[in-house]
């Protein structure tokens, strides 16, 4: 898929070879469809009495998860939504309240989305045997990490750094998980980094950061389906809605997007980035 520069090929010989992968979790390497965030946004608002469809907890995915409580009561049909049953305009108390409430239910539901997507363990195995160090980052808190990173590590993936949203002075789309992990990798310049992620908040992350950006299209936050109803779709809708979201994720400053995680390798040998 063609990038923002237009001609990718050009691009790529004006950069270094990619010296590092960051990658983001839920709906990038495991959880297709980025489901389990998703699903507990939509039942936290429902038991503070404010329902909110699928597409309002999805639009600021990526996001640290307080932000994300934070913008969706932002949302003007939800802020109005919650005056109405509460009498007041939400505030930042009420975000924290919510997200009280959001972390337990996270921590029950997260078990149940730790499968990781076809391609991820491969491709993470490449880029180590071309010399490309992996680390990754997430909207996720540490605590929530504890409970997907043992799960994750027996299907063979095991970032070397996992920086979560709790440990930066910002999420995204501010850079500094991604700085932080090239940190902890001691990988730098920018440039040789490339960041893979799924939604519109993590590549404009990548691109804060100067860091090289990849968008993923169909196994992620905006597509929002497991991968068995993402092979029961028919062919052309499949292509109709995957335009779409790359449309959106390069909109957000990615220079390229591919399906999924596992057509990483082929894309970093298309454009002559490995070393």
């Amino acid at each position: 898929m063609r990038g923002r520069g237009g001609d990718n090929t050009a691009m790529a010989h004006v950069i270094p070879p990619i010296r590092a992968l960051l990658v983001d979790w839920a709906g990038t390497i495991l959880d297709h469809g980025s489901r389990a965030p998703a699903r507990v946004f939509v039942e936290v608002f429902a038991a503070a009495g404010v329902p909110i469809d699928e597409a309002e907890a999805r639009g600021p995915m990526g996001m640290a998860k307080h932000d994300h409580i934070a913008a969706i009561l932002a949302l003007p049909r939800v802020a109005a939504a919650w005056a109405a049953r509460h009498g007041t305009t939400p505030g930042p108390a009420d975000a924290t309240a919510l997200y009280e409430r959001f972390l337990p239910l996270q921590k029950r539901v997260l078990a149940e989305h730790c499968d990781p997507i076809p391609g991820a363990a491969a491709a993470l195995a490449f880029c180590r045997q071309h010399g490309i160090a992996v680390g990754s980052t997430t909207g996720y808190t540490r605590d929530l990490m504890s409970l997907v990173l043992p799960v994750a590590a027996t299907a063979g993936i095991a970032p070397d750094v996992v920086v979560c949203s709790d440990e930066v002075p910002a999420g995204r789309p501010a850079p500094w998980s991604n700085v932080r992990a090239a940190e902890r990798l001691g990988v730098f310049p920018p440039a040789a980094i490339l960041v893979v992620d799924d939604t519109a908040a993590g590549v404009a992350a990548g691109r804060n950061a100067g860091m090289r950006t990849l968008g993923v299209t169909l196994t992620g936050n905006g597509l929002g389906l497991s991968a068995a109803e993402v092979a029961a779709l028919d062919p052309a809708d499949l292509a109709r809605r995957g335009a779409a979201v790359a449309r959106t994720l390069l909109d957000a400053g990615a220079d390229d997007c591919v399906t999924g995680i596992g057509a990483v390798p082929e894309w970093l040998r298309r454009h002559g980035l490995l070393g």
